[in-house]
């Protein structure tokens, strides 16, 4: 099943609203997303973010409700950091 997961927008990068990027975290785990398709989104908003695309701005409340939604439904299991690289012997 594909879903859009709820993150803050942390910081925004590049002025051209096609190219217009932004590091968004989900509950600590922060990902590079594009914003192209929100461009009203600004600092501190929370977007719906679908295979690296913010698709749409959310309200706080609706943002957590989702995130604790999926969370139960064990659906953010690929939301997690990537492991640390073994070190070489």
């Amino acid at each position: 099943m594909c879903l859009a997961v709820p993150g803050k927008v942390l910081d925004i990068q590049g002025d051209d609203p096609l190219l217009r990027s932004g590091r968004v975290s989900f509950a600590g785990v922060v990902k590079n997303v594009s914003l192209t398709c929100v461009p009203e989104a600004k600092v501190g908003d929370y977007v719906l973010v679908h295979v690296g695309l913010a698709i749409s701005v959310v309200d706080e409340k609706e943002a957590e409700e989702t995130f604790r939604y999926l969370k139960e439904m064990g659906d953010l299991d690929g939301l997690e950091s990537a492991p640390a690289s073994p070190t070489p012997p």
